[in-house]
């Protein structure tokens, strides 16, 4: 008998026994009410070791130990980012941590508002697993938190900014665990016996979008003189992008990130049954980035997942943007007048803009043209070995940045979709809390989504708003390259490149003589030729 059914068949015998024994039932029964949250080493003894029947490994607790939403209070950029806010915002500071660890360490927040305090996040970052609060907020988004949020309030803007429901134990002092299949009372009292009073619950709403709407919608709060509000910004509302699209009728959130199995299979390694429509856990995102950094500084960061898992979901991850993300096309290739005139074209593939979510994320073309000789004649978006893009104005002076394009002509104009912040007093800034507004918002839309129409949070901004070709599905942008008398034929070639965390965002926080600014800049530098991948190409010739 292998390691693995030896290990499910002492499983077995202690559930049974578990269930069956009475005294060891009544003892249970008398306990205390069992805290909001289990961390998820009480789930995934069951919830491991689950495979496909062509051997494809699908266990739901070795699927999330390498995703960033496992990885949220290691995330060293988030780190160096709330101390960033502090060292602009010190009178403010408690706040500053109670907001930034509401979905980062969920769990311990949670906890600590329920004992009538604020949540920190400096003070967990020992993650001691004898220290109740560490022990939670290590889990980052855990099992427990996702499983128990409520359906009151999801989709309204009371919901959002972490504003979940998590309900009350019942009269029994029990808690439960929402999923999407109904279970029967033999499973349930083996996960009520081995959870110490969790009961699964089925409940549908675990599968609508609006559940990661609550943590994944993030509206932030300007501070002015002495830590006063002074406005907001809707700081990343991929929910809302998909509202306003045409994803909005067709597929979840889940069903992109959480792919499901194309065929009927368990969920639990011991006792389970096969189950229609089981999602993988796998969280699939677009921060390749924070994997490889999380890996390659494990030991320094605390990482539990295994070097191998965090390999592979960082590859998982870039799979899915090539594959899930866009497609670009280049056409309308005509020499006149010594210039190539040419048409490169985007389609946004995915069910919000691209790049969503947290504005230090961009998109860009990078564009070359050969001579009948191979010999480059132009090029525009190129990256530097330091992730700066060449020709890009943010990324040479923070006081700037790169217009939106409707016709490129020069190798010093660059076409980068992304969201530029700008402050009271109308600079760019990349200061969360210092952040009015966006002077640039030209992120691909995705399908159906109207721009005229668009609400506040989720409005185009700039010269995207006037640009004819920039609509729902996409951009289409011309280029009319100076040919300088080289000979033909000409081949154009279009790549549609990506990158998580965009220099400029980096670079400003060198300036923060703290330790995690330090850290991830140091980090930064030593990985930047992996801050960036190419998601899309195409190529044409004439």
């Amino acid at each position: 008998m292998g390691g693995n059914e030896m290990w499910r068949e002492f499983l077995y015998l202690v559930l049974v026994t578990a269930c069956t024994c009475p005294a060891y039932s009544a003892d249970v029964a008398r306990k205390a009410t069992p805290p909001p949250f289990q961390t998820s080493d009480r789930c995934v003894a069951c919830h491991n070791g689950v495979v496909t029947s062509s051997g494809e490994d699908i266990s739901i607790g070795a699927a999330w130990r390498p995703t960033m939403m496992a990885n949220a209070a290691r995330d060293p950029y988030w780190q160096a980012g709330v101390r960033r806010e502090i060292m602009d915002h010190p009178e403010s500071r408690a706040a500053i941590e109670d907001e930034c660890s509401i979905c980062h360490m969920p769990m311990a927040r949670f906890e600590s508002k329920l004992g009538g305090h604020q949540g920190t996040v400096f003070s967990h970052l020992g993650f001691l697993p004898d220290v109740r609060g560490d022990s939670l907020a290590a889990d980052g988004v855990s099992c427990s938190l996702c499983h128990q949020i409520g359906k009151e309030k999801l989709g309204t803007r009371e919901s959002f900014v972490g504003g979940f429901t998590i309900g009350p134990p019942n009269a029994q002092g029990e808690r439960p665990e929402f999923g999407p299949y109904e279970t029967d009372a033999g499973h349930t009292r083996i996960m009520r016996t081995s959870t110490g009073g969790f009961v699964p619950t089925q409940a549908p709403h675990i599968r609508q979008s609006e559940v990661c709407a609550t943590c994944h919608t993030l509206i932030t709060k300007a501070l002015g003189a002495g830590g006063a509000e002074i406005g907001e910004l809707p700081e990343q509302v991929p929910y809302q992008e998909w509202l306003h699209s045409e994803y909005r009728e067709k597929r979840s959130c889940q069903s992109c990130h959480m792919p499901v199995v194309n065929e009927d299979v368990a969920i639990t390694s011991v006792l389970g049954q096969a189950r229609a429509g089981v999602s993988r856990h796998v969280f699939v995102g677009g921060n390749f980035f924070l994997q490889r950094m999380l890996n390659r500084y494990r030991n320094e960061l605390g990482v539990a997942a295994l070097p191998e898992e965090l390999t592979a979901a960082a590859e998982r991850t870039v799979a899915h943007l090539r594959s899930e993300s866009a497609r670009v096309s280049v056409g309308g290739l005509e020499v006149r007048g010594g210039r190539l005139e040419a048409e490169v074209s985007i389609e946004n593939l995915g069910g919000h803009k691209l790049p969503t979510a947290y504005p230090s994320r961009r998109v860009w073309l990078h564009v070359v043209v050969r001579d009948g000789n191979n010999r480059t004649v132009f090029e525009s978006g190129a990256v530097n070995a330091a992730g700066s893009i060449q020709g890009n104005d943010n990324d040479d002076d923070p006081a700037r940045f790169e217009p939106h394009y409707t016709e490129i002509r020069g190798a010093g104009q660059v076409q980068i979709y992304e969201a530029i912040m700008g402050d009271s007093r109308g600079a760019v800034t990349t200061g969360l809390l210092n952040a009015l507004s966006y002077l640039k918002d030209n992120r691909l839309l995705p399908k159906g989504f109207d721009k005229r129409t668009a609400g506040k949070d989720v409005a185009v901004a700039g010269g995207a708003l006037d640009d004819a070709d920039f609509s729902g599905g996409g951009d289409r942008v011309r280029y009319s390259v100076e040919l300088g008398g080289a000979p033909g034929p000409f081949r154009m070639e279009a790549e549609l490149c990506y990158q998580p965390v965009a220099y400029r965002w980096a670079m400003n926080l060198k300036r923060y003589d703290a330790e995690e600014p330090r850290r991830f800049t140091g980090y930064y530098e030593a990985m930047a030729p992996a801050s960036m991948v190419v998601i899309a190409r195409a190529q044409a010739t004439r």
